[in-house]
């Protein structure tokens, strides 16, 4: 790796800390608020200051392996009208703000690649791309529908109230469960191609208007 691929990975990698994660936590915490529950409010988390957000073992992880998480905010679903679809959507929540934040970071990158055709530009252009592609790939994973990420609880949403909570009974050992399968790599395959996907798809979208200006 040289010296400029790097650079772009810790510019990238510190975006996702500062930015990408407290944005994340920031759409659970608004979305739960508007459905009814002001824990979010309470415990000071409607805020983009990244450092009511940041966990430190989190942001180590998303430095040294791509991959990591902020703290979670606190929702206590009995604040919702309907607590199952309350925690599904708010949970999605998360995933969502990711994939607009990839949209705008590769519109972010045409942009400056049309305006700015230098090396400089190309290192921007380069920066955007990886901060894109990051989002996408942090929202395909907390996508996965076991606890303790966003996709168990948008899950949930449609199990039979007896499933659902046989399975928040074994939800730390599932935890444990799906450490063994990432370790393994197992899932590296499908998290990739959705990932390769969506940023195929979001990547078409946001090129469009240069592809039509250059003609």
């Amino acid at each position: 790796m040289s010296f400029t691929d790097m650079l772009i990975y810790a510019l990238s990698a510190f975006a996702v800390i500062l930015l990408t994660m407290p944005v994340h936590e920031w759409a659970h915490g608004f979305i739960a608020t508007k459905l009814g529950d002001p824990t979010p409010r309470y415990q000071g988390r409607l805020t983009l200051n990244p450092f009511a957000h940041i966990d430190y073992i989190g942001a180590l992880c998303i430095i040294l392996f791509g991959v990591g998480w902020a703290k979670p905010v606190q929702i206590n679903p009995r604040n919702f009208r309907n607590p199952k679809v309350g925690m599904a959507i708010t949970a999605l929540a998360g995933p969502v703000s990711n994939i607009l934040m990839a949209g705008l970071s590769l519109l972010l990158g045409n942009i400056v690649y049309v305006l700015l055709p230098t090396t400089f530009g190309l290192f921007l252009s380069s920066f955007f791309t990886l901060v894109a592609s990051t989002n996408i790939y942090l929202a395909v994973f907390n996508l996965i529908p076991i606890p303790p990420f966003d996709g168990s609880r948008i899950l949930f949403a449609i199990l039979p109230d007896k499933y659902y909570w046989r399975v928040m009974e074994y939800e730390r050992i599932l935890m444990f469960v799906l450490l063994l399968i990432i370790a393994t790599g197992i899932l590296d395959g499908p998290l990739d191609f959705a990932s390769d996907l969506i940023f195929g798809i979001l990547d078409f979208i946001t090129s469009l208007p240069f592809i039509l200006f250059l003609r």
